[in-house]
């Protein structure tokens, strides 16, 4: 992160990881790509069982982050439908699907060799 009082990007990851969860988020995946892409250093992959709940999701992520690590979302697509929400944090990219969409994208599959961090069913 530039500024010098946010925080790193692995603690901002476990904020996510936890506001997903608290909305109950299924099948949260925090990956590493530190070391495999400029794109960012972590993106957590979650899923919910309706549009309304990928909506709670989202919101309660960027509610959470901004209360424990005082920033905001640099950019968010997909609140309207369409089965995936993206919420980027430019360090750390969150990506809220459906299960069908997830299994679509597979994006598990896609980032392969990034080392898996945390897998929370």
């Amino acid at each position: 992160m530039t500024s010098q009082s946010a925080p790193d990007s692995l603690a901002l990851a476990r904020a996510v990881v936890s506001a997903a969860a608290d909305k109950k988020a299924e099948n949260i995946l925090l990956l590493d790509l530190r070391n495999l892409s400029t794109v960012a250093d972590y993106f957590v992959v979650c899923s919910g069982a309706s549009e309304r709940q990928l909506r709670a999701i989202a919101e309660g992520i960027e509610a959470q982050v901004h209360k424990e690590c005082h920033i905001d979302a640099h950019h968010i697509e997909g609140l309207n439908g369409g089965g995936w929400i993206l919420v980027d944090y430019r360090d750390v990219v969150v990506h809220i699907f459906l299960p069908s969409q997830r299994a679509y994208y597979n994006l598990e599959a896609l980032w392969s060799k990034a080392p898996v961090l945390l897998r929370m069913q």
